[in-house]
């Protein structure tokens, strides 16, 4: 994952400060995370859920509303009408960075404000929602003197212990909006994930929004997180449930395989069992590992069927290239590859390849078809060996082919009389 500032201008003109966190490989959908009330954009819960949604292939936007954090502006000017103001203007200067928002998620205040915003944001798919109150009024019930507040038209006040000003602006901004109608309105996919133990935001705000909502809607529960999400797991969790819940309502915006593309792979450490690795190559993202019984996850595929994996791709595209070429009568071929060692041969790596013909195929055309396999390219790569150079620091995409580069050779082999 990546991450680069961006910055934009809120609806009251104020700097906001932003964080894009990209992706390593092909943008799935670009998300815009909103914060708690009285959180930032570094905020534990936003700076984990917007690290995991990156690594699982979304552009995600953090950025501290007016007010607060890195941005502009006076925390005590700040208003509920103002924080959706500040989500649309980082809307809209997505948009103009040719990264159109597709999904909004939102913690506690934050998932009220995405709720209220959503309606305001054509290209919006899918809403998520994080310990969010069904009323906004009920962030009242954090500050320590409302009285005073009240009375005096501007109050210091104590939210989690941490002094904060306030001014009645605020309370009475709250009063103007009519938060159930919105989510009643919605009309856009919403999942909503509430802890049942959270202190703060009691789980009965996510049935009342719930019951609000239309379908499709989807409430997940939380177990036994708390209100910050503070563990990394429980962020870890919740950005791979709305990723995946997400997934279904938005538009397939990754790049097909294109010559242009990087002929880069890169294999990154989970940190999670002996083995497990993930795997970006060909604008997808998978994982490798190793079986339970030596150590591994069992989580994926091993490297050396992936070695087997290429052999037998090759085969099968060399294979149906050349049955075009020819104008042979072949349905189907299946191939299956296997590794192993011997340890009095040389060489001592062996692949064992068996080849399953499908079609009304001539003996002479079938034995034709198994000539033409020991041509495909990376047959010839793993027969004649190959050199491996290693140093320290970034690949450079020049020294690497592009995507496609062997076709020519697959099509010479094809063309073979």
């Amino acid at each position: 994952m990546q991450s680069r500032r961006f910055d934009f201008q809120g609806e009251g003109g104020h700097a906001l400060a932003g964080t894009l966190d990209l992706p390593n490989g092909p943008v799935r959908g670009c998300a815009l995370f909103a914060h708690c009330f009285t959180c930032t954009k570094s905020s534990l819960a936003a700076s984990r859920v917007s690290r995991a949604l990156a690594s699982l292939g979304f552009a995600t936007l953090l950025f501290d509303f007016t007010g607060h954090g890195q941005s502009g502006g006076d925390f005590a000017d700040s208003s509920f009408s103002g924080s959706i103001a500040d989500i649309c203007a980082a809307a809209d200067a997505m948009r103009v960075a040719g990264a159109p928002v597709s999904l909004l998620v939102g913690h506690s205040l934050g998932g009220a404000a995405v709720l209220a915003a959503a309606g305001n944001i054509s290209e919006v798919a899918a809403v998520a929602t994080i310990g969010a109150p069904a009323d906004v009024a009920h962030v009242q019930r954090l500050f320590s003197d409302v009285d005073e507040l009240m009375q005096r038209g501007e109050a210091e006040v104590r939210i989690g212990g941490r002094p904060f000003r306030i001014r009645r602006t605020f309370i009475d901004d709250l009063a103007s909006h009519d938060q159930r109608l919105r989510i009643a309105s919605l009309h856009k996919p919403l999942l909503i994930l509430h802890a049942p133990r959270d202190e703060v935001v009691g789980i009965e705000n996510a049935s009342e929004i719930f019951l609000a909502a239309r379908h499709p809607k989807s409430f997940l529960s939380l177990d036994d997180a708390d209100h910050l999400l503070t563990r990394p797991k429980d962020a870890e969790f919740v950005a791979s449930i709305i990723a995946t819940w997400a997934s279904r309502y938005l538009p397939n915006v990754s790049a097909p395989r294109t010559r242009e593309q990087s002929g880069v792979v890169t294999v990154v450490d989970t940190g999670k069992g002996d083995f497990q690795v993930e795997i970006i190559a060909g604008g997808v993202r998978f994982l490798a590992d190793e079986p339970p019984e030596v150590g591994g996850l069992g989580s994926g595929p091993t490297p050396y069927d992936l070695v087997a994996a290429g052999l037998g791709a090759c085969t099968v595209m060399t294979l149906r290239l050349y049955a075009r070429r020819k104008n042979l009568p072949l349905d189907r071929v299946t191939v299956s590859v296997g590794h192993s060692r011997r340890a009095s041969h040389q060489p001592a790596d062996l692949f064992t390849r068996r080849l399953q013909i499908e079609g009304a195929l001539t003996e002479d055309q079938h034995r034709r078809l198994i000539e033409i396999a020991e041509r495909c390219p990376v047959h010839r790569t793993l027969e004649s060996g190959a050199a491996i150079e290693t140093a320290e620091g970034a690949l450079d995409e020049k020294l690497v082919e592009k995507p496609g580069s062997n076709v020519p050779e697959r099509e010479r082999a094809s063309a073979a009389e």
